[in-house]
């Protein structure tokens, strides 16, 4: 009996110091890469707060980015999301935009609200996450 004791004590010690390999997998950081069209979109919220700030302090606002106009052409993170909708309200944008640029001083505040509108019925259609982001940029 002793030996049939002995043998489970020490069988029992060996699966004890058995050491048991952990099943680990290295998984790599991946670090976030907006988009051409995110990269774009962020540039274009702070030249406009910018924007919205000089048109506040009756300072002038520059000439027209043309930066502006690769939207047309940046990458976007769905591709499925340049529809037709996505093409009419970027024209739109564009449009308002080098108005704002054109226009007399006086109408500066309005046609900064149409792009900024512009922007927002854009957002409505696809990507809404940012709308009330955009609405700050308002000038009331």
């Amino acid at each position: 009996m002793k030996f049939y004791f002995r043998l489970i004590f020490i069988a029992f010690l060996f699966a004890s110091c058995h050491k048991k390999e952990k099943n680990t997998t290295s998984s790599e950081l991946v670090m976030y890469q907006p988009s051409e069209m995110a990269s774009l979109m962020n540039t274009m919220y702070y030249m406009n707060a910018d924007i919205k700030k000089k048109i506040l302090n009756n300072e002038n606002i520059g000439s027209f980015p043309e930066r502006y106009l690769t939207i047309h052409t940046a990458k976007l993170t769905d591709n499925n999301d340049r529809t037709s909708d996505f093409e009419k309200f970027s024209l739109k944008y564009i449009d308002n935009m080098k108005l704002l640029y054109k226009e007399n001083p006086q109408n500066q505040k309005s046609n900064f609200n149409k792009a900024v509108q512009s922007c927002i019925a854009c957002h409505q259609t696809s990507c809404r996450g940012p709308i009330s982001r955009i609405k700050k940029l308002l000038i009331k």
